[in-house]
């Protein structure tokens, strides 16, 4: 029983190939086309209006270098926020729990945004490894420390990405499992905790699209400090 609650989390796999690009690759097509016409229909209204709304609150603090990677950073965030919310269907794969695919994501980025730093400021991209006004004493061990937290910063966002979604795949899984064996026992107990189930589920909606936004927030905040 233990070990099928992680069956969900193993990569598909039909006749022996492998499903995973397939999982990438389906969310593109669901989005709507843009169309010539003057005016647009109610979906690709709202999608524009989501969009620039993104794109304004997550370029605000920085400056215009930063701009260029709007394209990037707005891309992600919706190519995220489906493949989270295409998890939460019955019978799919959600990629996003499996932390290769999140380190592939936000390593190149980091070190992007790092390069950027190097090549253009480097004297203030190195400055960040140092505080200002640190004892002569401490020197070494603040660098050491700045430096280990420097690397650790796309382990993070892969694992805080991995971690919310798997733990709220196997927290629903657990509770449905409960609400079908608690029916023919009790009725009532297994109504409550469907009615919990139900309520886990909105914030598993919510946790999918919040999860995807600090991920591309922080990548922003990363490239803040180097453009």
């Amino acid at each position: 029983m233990i070990l099928s609650f992680f069956d969900q989390f193993m990569s598909p796999v039909y006749m022996g190939i492998p499903l995973m690009a397939l999982a990438l690759t389906l969310p593109w097509i669901l989005y709507p086309a843009p169309t010539s016409r003057w005016l647009n229909n109610r979906l690709l209204t709202l999608q524009g209006w989501f969009i620039n709304r993104f794109t304004q609150q997550l370029l605000m603090p920085l400056n215009f270098g930063g701009h260029k990677w709007a394209l990037l950073f707005t891309s992600l965030m919706v190519y995220l926020i489906t493949l989270n919310m295409l998890g939460l269907l019955p019978y799919t794969f959600t990629p996003t729990t499996q932390l290769s695919l999140n380190l592939g994501l936000a390593v190149p980025l980091w070190l992007a945004t790092v390069i950027i730093g190097l090549r253009n400021q480097p004297t203030v991209a190195l400055g960040h490894l140092l505080p200002e006004g640190t004892p002569t004493l401490l020197i070494p061990v603040l660098i050491i420390i700045e430096t280990i937290s420097l690397f650790i910063r796309p382990l993070a966002l892969g694992v805080r990405l991995t971690a919310n979604l798997t733990a709220g795949h196997l927290l629903i899984q657990l509770i449905a499992t409960a609400a079908f064996v608690l029916l023919p026992l009790m009725p009532t107990v297994a109504i409550l905790t469907a009615t919990l189930l139900f309520l886990l589920t909105l914030l598993e909606v919510a946790v999918a699209m919040i999860q995807a936004y600090v991920f591309v927030l922080l990548l922003s905040l990363y490239l803040q400090e180097n453009v």
